[in-house]
């Protein structure tokens, strides 16, 4: 069998590429425009549209890569159709090369090597990879470069026009294809009943506020769910206190009793860890809860009630939505599940204890203690094999501090072991680690009495200190417009500070860096948006209006530099998918707010021949900055 067929545009089956059927509505609809001249040479320059070759006419929907990934992975399997490789498409590291570069001749070259008919060298692989590419009005041009790097220059009348009909068709038709229909479920946040919610939290929430939003944004179906800390011994220390403080016994308790749960919890704390005789009788108030005694129960969901009411303050703070399923939900199934870990042979007596053994770890997973009890082990298996059984999760994220991976690692393989996992489907599972919040002083933030951080004191000195700015910058502005603009901006810059670092490393609290105008920040990146904001109002059209009557026209190279980054908003989407880490979408943000920054420098928009289509382009770097602001759980603003 020889390893290259000879490939011609005639040879590849377009209907057999992905979408295919959207992409030929679309042609149908819209006919395509012509190509802007271009002195790049390219490698198939007859290919045009009086050829009466196929011509493939990319769809708006997804990004620009996976367009490019499809035409070249059309050309590869026609071509090479042994071969088993996927294209592999990137952006060029210097634009003076290309927009996009295709990286697979040196690895079919070592696939063919000694077969009937292999090409000579991977130059030869990249010119037949080439040779076969299906016509499209994406491409431009492609030019060769090193030993068979194939470098892919995009049209600028294409770009021009995917970004017009973004502004058309709204910014949902750019999300990346590959996540619709998935059911996902997202662990995060995940407070302590009786507790307030510190800074350690912060973390958590964010980040997963910001993974949800993206996969909602890509068509999944999203289960937000606060796996609170709502069962355990600390109940039983809590209700017997209650009980020996109120004179009447727990049938005399009262909402006021967990009125103040801060006070409460640390009361109680201090009497368990000083006297024995309460601690055992916590105890055995824990075993009387988890027997449903009903005075207990009554007294734990007042508990529950009271955290829950503070915590959805500050959730309403933010911005973010969950659907609390704690500990307790799981209670009925803990032992159900042990008991099925040990039929199986996959948990183990140990010293009394029930254990999962690992090769290379030292300390089992322990899914019953040598008493009975259960404790995080015991809940999150049966919560793993609820969400895979019952909820069907085609993708399980957890959200906690990277100190908690071994722990997930162990809990995922125990899952694996026991044949949680279905065989009918594949199924991806991520623990999302994050590093710890620090002090100024680089040490753990804490307030300056020595206490954590309540993460409601943290909140409102962001506010506080953004409304001193915006007051000191426009003194005339209203009450109720200052109030929405110090959320916006405040909370915008606790958000934005967490999600621009790296999760797995440590990172610096700082208000005065969070709340700079200047630099990588959500306040820099607000007053961005207002300004473009403020061109538009300046300009005094009808931007809807304008859209669907005005081309996109690219004359100049700060234009195309715009367009192109404004249109790379879908990858940058993908890659943070792909690895879970927010400062993707961060670092794009910012970056576009500076390929912005010199456009507008250099390009007058009001008043010029070009001003239609120069709004547009700004309307659409607007619209993305808009949409990576949700995504980030971010109020833009308008004007400051």
């Amino acid at each position: 069998m020889q390893c290259i067929r000879q490939a011609t545009c005639r040879s590849v089956n377009i209907a057999a590429l992905p979408r295919a059927s959207q992409v030929a509505a679309q042609c149908r609809a819209r006919p395509p425009r012509r190509f802007l001249g271009s002195s790049t040479p390219s490698l198939h320059p007859s290919r045009s549209r009086s050829s009466g070759m196929a011509t493939l006419a990319t769809s708006t929907g997804g990004s620009i890569r996976q367009e490019l990934t499809s035409l070249f992975g059309a050309s590869i399997s026609s071509t090479f159709p042994d071969a088993g490789v996927q294209p592999s498409v990137a952006q060029t590291n210097d634009p003076k090369f290309g927009d996009y570069q295709c990286n697979n001749a040196m690895a079919l070259f070592a696939k063919c090597k000694g077969k009937e008919g292999a090409p000579k060298n991977p130059r030869a692989v990249a010119e037949a990879i080439v040779a076969g590419l299906p016509a499209s009005d994406l491409v431009e041009s492609t030019t060769l470069a090193g030993p068979g790097f194939i470098n892919v220059r995009l049209s600028h009348a294409w770009l021009g026009r995917h970004v017009g009909d973004m502004l058309v068709s709204g910014i949902g038709s750019w999300a990346p294809r590959g996540q619709a229909g998935k059911r996902v479920v997202v662990d995060f946040s995940s407070p302590n009943v009786a507790k307030e919610m510190h800074v350690g939290h912060l973390r958590s929430t964010i980040l997963g506020d910001c993974l949800c939003r993206t996969l909602e944004y890509c068509g999944a179906d999203v289960l937000r769910l606060n796996h609170i800390g709502d069962w355990g011994t600390q109940f039983g220390m809590l209700i017997q206190y209650i009980a020996d403080k109120r004179p009447g016994g727990l049938s005399a308790a009262e909402d006021e009793d967990v009125a103040d749960l801060q006070v409460l919890y640390r009361a109680a704390k201090a009497r368990f860890d000083a006297d024995e005789g309460f601690k055992a009788a916590a105890r055995e108030a824990v075993t009387q809860l988890q027997g449903g005694r009903p005075e207990y129960l009554e007294v734990w969901r007042r508990i529950c009630a009271a955290s829950r009411a503070e915590f959805q303050r500050i959730y309403d703070r933010l911005g973010v939505e969950l659907q609390e399923r704690g500990e307790s939900f799981y209670n009925p199934r803990l032992q159900a599940t042990v008991d099925a870990l040990v039929e199986q042979g996959v948990a183990v007596e140990s010293d009394g204890a029930r254990c999962v053994f690992f090769e290379g770890r030292d300390v089992p997973l322990i899914v019953q203690k040598r008493d009975g009890g259960f404790g995080y082990a015991s809940t999150d298996m049966a919560a793993l094999h609820q969400r895979l059984t019952e909820e069907r999760a085609d993708w399980i994220v957890y959200l906690t501090d990277a100190g908690q991976a071994g722990h997930f690692e162990m809990i995922f393989a125990a899952g694996r072991r026991a044949g949680y996992f279905p065989k009918d489907r594949e199924v991806r599972i991520d623990h999302v680690g994050f590093g710890l919040v620090m002090g100024e002083d680089g040490k753990k933030f804490k307030s300056r009495s020595g206490d954590t951080v309540r993460l409601v004191e943290l909140l409102d000195e962001a506010k506080a200190r953004c409304r001193t700015t915006i007051k000191e910058r426009r003194p005339d502005i209203s009450e109720e417009e200052l109030e929405e603009a110090t959320s916006a901006m405040g909370y915008g810059a606790v958000k934005y500070a967490d999600l621009k670092n790296n999760r797995l490393t440590n990172y610096r609290f700082s208000y005065n860096e969070m709340l700079s105008m200047q630099g990588d920040t959500a306040v820099y990146l607000l007053y961005a948006h207002a300004r473009i904001a403020a061109i538009l109002r300046k300009s005094g059209k009808d931007v809807a209006e304008l859209a669907n009557s005005t081309k996109i026209t690219l004359g100049n190279d700060l234009e195309v530099a715009l367009a192109l980054h404004v249109s790379r908003f879908s990858e940058a989407v993908e890659e943070m998918l792909t690895d879970l880490y927010p400062n993707r979408l961060t670092s794009y943000l910012y970056d576009l707010s500076g390929v912005f920054n010199q456009y507008y420098t250099e390009c007058q928009v009001i008043g010029t021949e070009e001003e239609d289509s120069r709004l547009l382009l700004c309307e659409a770097t607007a619209v993305v900055m808009r949409q990576c602001f949700h995504l980030l759980g971010i109020t833009p603003l308008y004007r400051i």
